[in-house]
């Protein structure tokens, strides 16, 4: 009897819990019914019946409950290619705030409210959106902000217009799905790939040309420089040497006028130490040969006793 109220005691506990379900706040829940969406009337009016936060009943082992978050969402996918008005390609990275509406709607579109689906179909839309608006304006007007014949708003301009439009567009097509868009927001635009590496090799070409020229300028002056320095050179020994020719030749003229003078005083002995230098010199060698005629005047001083 213990046992047979115990195991009906386990069976109440496990009705009782599987008919309960619990929405926790910033949820809704939807339940379907042998795969029938549980309905209810509205004013005369039949309406999928949206379960707000709380304890709510259901039935035990039959309803199959789907929880639908209703707080604001971020969609933030990967960048995509969009094409300007001039042919132009550019990556956009965006992302997207948007929660459910109309949550009968959204678990209909969605294929029973799964929210990968829903993320896929607004990005699709978000897409399309931002494409049409990317392909009405130039790179210059969307980077600088002001479009052709427009003048700059400081309130609504550029990419905030761009944003305002796309946002616009996309809350009406959002709007089958069941899906209010709070906010789109544009995070970055670059330029592809293989079009900013061609850009990076033409400004890294372009300094390059640059520093060739500063290098070329460089060397022009080096070589100004070193032609300058190279005559000063020139210049300073060509007056070194001729202050040196003319000391020297001041020098010998000074020596002359000794040799003069001295001559003048006594010729006769400036003669004979003359001769004795000559003889000096001649006979300072062991191996010198001397081919002169015997009544060479060279022999004077040898052949007289005494001077005259």
């Amino acid at each position: 009897m213990s046992r047979l109220l115990l195991v009906i005691l386990v069976v109440v506990v496990a009705v009782l819990s599987s008919s309960l379900m619990v929405v926790n706040e910033g949820e809704r829940a939807i339940v379907s019914r042998f795969n029938a969406i549980v309905k209810e009337n509205v004013d005369g009016v039949e309406r999928t019946k949206v379960f707000g936060p709380g304890l709510h009943f259901k039935m035990p082992f039959i309803d199959t409950v789907r929880n639908l978050d209703a707080r604001v969402q971020t969609l933030d996918g990967a960048a995509d290619r969009f094409v300007t008005s001039e042919k132009k390609d550019l990556m956009v990275d965006s992302y997207v705030k948007w929660r459910i509406h109309d949550f009968e709607k959204y678990y209909l579109s969605t294929n029973g409210g799964i929210k990968s689906n829903a993320e896929a179909l607004l990005q699709r839309k978000i897409n399309s959106d931002l494409r049409t608006e990317f392909g009405q304006r130039t790179i210059k007007e969307i980077v600088s902000g002001v479009r052709e014949g427009e003048t700059l708003d400081k309130e609504n301009s550029g990419r905030d217009e761009l944003q305002r439009k796309a946002l616009e567009n996309v809350r009406k097509s959002a709007e089958d799905l069941g899906i209010e868009v709070v906010d789109v927001r544009v995070k970055q635009i670059n330029l592809p790939t293989n079009v900013s590496s061609s850009i990076f090799q033409r400004m890294r070409a372009e300094r390059q040309a640059v520093a060739k020229e500063h290098r070329a300028k460089g060397r022009e002056e080096a070589e100004k420089i070193r032609a300058t320095a190279d005559a000063n050179v020139v210049v300073r020994l060509s007056n070194a040497q001729r202050n040196a020719q003319v000391l020297r030749g001041e020098g010998d003229a000074v020596a002359a006028k000794i040799y003069a003078d001295a001559y003048k005083k006594d010729p006769e002995f400036y003669a004979f130490m003359r001769s004795l230098d000559a003889y000096r010199a001649s006979f300072a060698g062991s191996g010198n040969v001397m081919v002169l005629e015997p009544d060479s005047e060279f022999f004077r001083y040898m052949k007289e006793a005494k001077p005259k």
